[in-house]
């Protein structure tokens, strides 16, 4: 194996080197008064025993998957029991990569409330640091993981029993290394869902209970759920979305690494470049998010903290670009060709330039939906003026309109891709999306960070204008939250793409045709599946949100003192009953996701004579892709309009000539609207992207199982020696 290999995980040491540099620096800063440390130490003690109880019902899970995994390793020649190894390192390692969000953030949030107290430009520094470390942090260890993993696989099955790098072994390393996306997308869903459900269950108890019924402020240290609350903007939106974007990175380039077995590529690195590219392209991006961390920074009260952010963002997709051009023309023949689809390097080059075009035009689109003093804002806003369902309609129709614009740039992505590189290409334009996951979630992290910041703020008493920095911070990073989410659902609808293109090349299949009356009802099945997955997502959050009113209101009744602040409400009964309701709630969508391609895949196999159940399970892939991207967008932007559009009552908005502000009737109709857009935002839409690559990464580990050839190598070796023939001619050497 060619030493550029070795680079990869070497670029994922230098991420995590710097990761440590900086959660250690955070560590240093002061963390406030005795009050302030002790209302921390509340959030992180919850934090932590949301995690404990999740981690023991998913260890369950990973040992029976991986004991199952093992099994189905034995039965075909393609895959081996190894992939069950690889599938728990994919496992541990997404939960780790949760766990080092959570661990940061649960330290930066009261920091960032001390650092408030001197200036907007001192909070910024810390609670970025904080989202710095989470981005650097799972992005390093993706990296370090996969390319880790690569090296030891294609040493085991390629050198060590020197076959061809286009051969049946190398097939049998990559897929072995789908089981480490597969244990990576399966803790990600379920640390999402369950997440979701945790910081949804207390946020809309403490809003209904607290701002509604009691009238006290969102962040009271009177209302018991305020600190269940807090600790779900940690273990939802930090360590839910660090697995799950862990488990997106990982997906995007296994699929590129996957089609790029497939190309007929006369390199100088025995024929793997194409392999190994998306690789080196995630280890470069994470390099430049460093760098991209670094513009990060605001000097003034003044100053624009979106405009700060949106330069670091800018300039690592740009830098990024630039050093794409030089690895692919270093890496890549002139000439390559994959399923008789001819391509060059610079049409490899141009790919990856569209998926990063598309992923900021996606962030982009995003912002302008979700942001506050935009067009969709206002005008949500305004509706709020005669009530809460003109509010809810307008919220809906908002998240509706805003599915157009992000569907026709992924189409134009994926058919300009597709025309530079065929499949490849738009596998590999959703690596080069991917590339800067680090600095992305880096932005994305930093606004739990901040809104936990503001709650302890307003806990603890501070004066005014430490809350006013924070609200300032948190409304850019609810704005952020959402564009991350765009983001995320742009590249899960690519890298869907690109796994199922590889899942039809392993299965044997030529095309999914439309016609067969078993595709077109496996395409209205999967349609299905993301409505009742979000369906008992949203239940589940209204079950547990229930039983949160109930006790914030027991609470309030039967605790005197309480409202006098002569009582401490009992927080720990609250953050208790969000724990159990979401490992509880939690299993089921998860099942759904797991379970419903391995049905269709085995249950449906020799049932229909003329067709095979590999292209009925693709019917069923196409239908979720589809159906899950547009509900991913059309729940994250009406729910982070929504949440705008309520914080923007908290500064005072002009409707109709008339200012509206904090506890006025049009504010209570922004608080419903943002209550129904709550658990649309992060709890089921943010599951859409997970559910989308995690049922294509199953059908890709099972395809081998289902395979149409009983051969499927024979068909595969003649098109690649045909393909030879394709790149020989073309660099002017004539074919033996």
């Amino acid at each position: 194996m060619h030493s550029i290999v070795y680079v990869v995980p070497a670029l994922g040491i230098l991420a995590l080197i710097y990761t440590a540099i900086r959660s250690a620096w955070i560590k240093r800063q002061d963390a406030g008064d005795q009050t302030m440390k002790e209302l921390a130490q509340y959030i992180a003690n919850g934090a932590m025993a949301f995690l404990k109880a999740e981690w023991k019902v998913l260890t369950y899970f990973a040992i029976i998957a991986s004991i199952v995994l093992a099994w189905s390793g034995t039965l075909v020649e393609n895959s081996s029991p190894v992939i069950a190894i690889s599938f728990l390192i994919g496992a541990i390692l997404s939960a780790f990569a949760g766990y080092i969000g959570m661990s940061v953030a649960t330290k930066a949030n009261v920091r960032t409330a001390q650092a408030a107290r001197t200036s907007l430009s001192k909070a910024l520094s810390i609670s970025f640091a904080g989202g710095t470390v989470m981005g650097l942090g799972v992005a390093g260890l993706a990296v370090l993981g996969l390319g880790g993993l690569f090296i030891v696989f294609f040493q085991m099955y390629v050198v060590g029993t020197g076959a061809s790098v286009n051969g049946i072994e190398m097939e049998k390393a990559l897929e072995v290394l789908a089981g480490f996306s597969l244990g990576a997308e399966s803790i990600a869903l379920f640390a999402r869902v369950g997440g979701g459900i945790y910081t949804k269950a207390a946020d809309v108890g403490a809003d209904l209970v607290g701002k509604v019924e009691a009238g006290i402020p969102e962040d009271d240290v009177r209302n018991p759920a305020t600190i269940a609350d807090n600790v779900g903007d940690n273990v939802g939106d930090v360590a839910g979305m660090g697995a799950d974007l862990f488990g997106s990175y990982v997906a995007t380039i296994l699929a590129t690494m996957v089609l790029g077995r497939e190309i007929v590529s006369q390199d100088n690195f025995g024929g793997i470049a194409p392999v190994i590219l998306p690789m080196l392209i995630a280890g470069v991006g994470l390099v430049f998010s460093v760098v991209g961390t670094l513009f990060v920074r605001i000097n003034k009260e003044t100053d624009s903290v979106q405009r700060a952010l949106n330069l670091g963002n800018w300039s690592s997709i740009i830098l990024t670009v630039i050093a794409s051009y030089f690895i692919v023309g270093a890496l890549l023949p002139e000439t390559m060709v994959i399923r008789n689809f001819s391509f060059s390097a610079m049409d490899v080059f141009w790919a990856i330039f569209v998926g990063l075009i598309v992923g900021a035009l996606m962030s982009i689109i995003t912002e302008y939906y979700t942001a506050i003093g935009r067009r969709p804002v206002n005008s949500i806003i305004k509706q709020s003026s005669t009530g809460h369902a003109t509010n809810i309609i307008g919220g809906l129709a908002i998240g509706m309109e805003s599915t157009v614009l992000p569907i026709l740039v992924l189409a134009g992505g994926i058919i300009t891709s597709y025309s530079f590189a065929g499949l490849y290409g738009v596998a590999i334009a959703a690596a080069g999306m991917m590339a800067t996951t680090a600095m992305q979630l880096a932005i994305d992290a930093f606004g739990p960070i901040a809104d936990n910041a503001g709650g302890i703020a307003e806990m603890s008493g501070l004066p005014d204008e430490v809350r006013k920095r924070t609200d300032n911070l948190d409304a850019v990073g609810n704005t952020t939250a959402a564009t991350g989410k765009g983001f995320a659902i742009a590249s899960a609808a690519l890298t869907a793409l690109a796994l199922f293109a590889a899942f039809v090349g392993v299965a044997g299949i030529s095309s999914i045709d439309l016609y067969k009356a078993p595709v077109l009802g496996a395409l209205f099945v999967g349609a299905m599946i993301p409505f009742i997955f979000s369906s008992l997502c949203i239940a589940a959050v209204g079950r547990a949100a229930m039983d949160m009113v109930q006790e914030v209101r027991r609470q309030f009744r039967d605790i005197p003192g309480i409202m006098e602040y002569k009582a401490k409400p009992e927080y720990e009964k609250c953050v208790e009953i969000s724990t159990k309701a979401s490992i509880r709630e939690m299993i089921l969508p998860g099942a759904i996701a797991l379970l419903s391609p391995i049905i269709v895949g085995f249950g449906l196999k020799g049932v229909f004579p003329d067709t095979p159940s590999a292209e009925i399970l693709g019917g069923l892939l196409a239908g979720i892709t589809v159906s899950g991207v547009l509900m991913g967008i059309f729940q994250n932007n009406a729910g982070g309009a929504w949440d705008n559009a309520k914080k923007s009552f908290e500064k005072g908005v002009e409707i109709d000539g008339k200012m509206q502000y904090k506890g006025s009737e049009a504010h209570k109709a922004s608080v419903t609207g943002d209550t129904v857009g709550d658990p649309f935002k992060d709890t089921s839409g943010p599951s859409m992207n997970i559910l989308i690559k995690l049922t294509s990464i199953v059908a890709l580990i099972i395809a081998p199982h289902i395979s149409v050839n009983q051969t499927p190598h024979l068909g595969e070796e003649l098109q690649k020696e045909t393909a030879k023939e394709i790149v020989l001619e073309t660099n002017g050497v004539e074919a033996e």
